[in-house]
């Protein structure tokens, strides 16, 4: 008997005609006018309405070439739910308005036997939409390729358990077949985020931000964990995925394969000039096979 996530953010963050849906991601992803391939085994893409980072988003998900993958793993923040651990999904199939995806049980239950993750209840899994806003794009990249998933929902952990996830993930980085969805929004800024770093030094606030998440961009691309540990210890920029990335540039650095994360899109839902104004930022980069 299916346990079925629905698509619960659907009619709201995104459309829930299939049609339409398709249609608009279809769009994106030929807007980008970057080619698939073989060698792209992971990408970081922001997880907001699609209306405002559906287009930025389509820079990771275009690389992707489905002939060979099998499997995806998604990592994702917790918005609402505490947990200073990972979390598994309870679910055995995630709906989307244009395709299913099944759950991986075999990875999930291997998961599970470590002793290390929860489990999220349903009603937790529905209302996160950082790992929901991948999946459409999922379904649509690997429509006519099968392909299971193994949803990870990363809490608040501290640096120790960020490279303890990072070296029991590592493992799965080594097979080709895999691959990896990591969820995150770059600087929320503005007084309704209680963050409102701005130097003046780059002229207006927006480019000031842009300076900021570029800097942490740049880090994140020497695969260095603790660099980036750093950063967000000096100036504390409010990247939701900080979690997942940093897990994910611990599992790069503890696998013999070689990855090299590159960023292909930054954009901002609106350009900050006083004050008063807020934005959030959307970056998309892809992690290249670089044997």
């Amino acid at each position: 008997m299916d346990k079925v996530r629905r698509a619960s953010h659907a009619g709201s963050w995104y459309t829930d005609n299939p049609r339409k849906l398709a249609e608009e991601l279809d769009g994106w992803l030929r807007a980008s006018g970057l080619a698939k391939s073989p060698d792209v085994r992971g990408v970081i893409a922001p997880h907001a309405g699609y209306s405002y980072s559906g287009r930025a988003a389509a820079y990771a998900f275009a690389n992707i070439d489905p002939t060979n993958i099998s499997r995806v793993f998604l990592l994702g923040p917790s918005h609402h739910y505490y947990t200073p651990k990972c979390a598994l999904s309870r679910a055995t199939v995630y709906k989307t308005p244009i395709g299913d995806l099944p759950i991986d049980l075999e990875v999930n239950e291997e998961l599970k036997a470590t002793g290390k993750f929860e489990l999220m209840d349903l009603h937790v899994d529905e209302a996160e939409h950082s790992m929901e806003m991948h999946l459409p794009y999922l379904a649509k990249v690997f429509d006519g390729h099968p392909v299971k998933i193994v949803p990870i929902l990363v809490g608040a952990l501290n640096a120790d358990n960020e490279a303890f996830y990072g070296q029991i993930l590592a493992k799965y980085v080594d097979d080709p077949n895999n691959f990896f969805s990591v969820s995150s929004d770059f600087c929320h800024w503005g007084s309704r985020f209680n963050y409102m770093h701005y130097d003046k030094k780059h002229g207006a606030i927006y480019k000031s931000i842009e300076a900021l998440d570029r800097m942490g961009m740049d880090i994140i691309e020497t695969g260095d964990p603790d660099a980036f540990k750093q950063y967000l210890l000096e100036f504390d920029n409010t990247i939701c995925g900080r979690h997942p990335i940093s897990v994910f540039l611990h599992m790069l650095r503890n696998c013999p394969t070689k990855m090299k994360i590159n960023f292909l899109r930054y954009e901002q839902s609106s350009q900050c000039k006083s004050m008063r104004d807020s934005s959030v930022s959307y970056a998309s980069a892809a992690a290249k096979f670089d044997g």
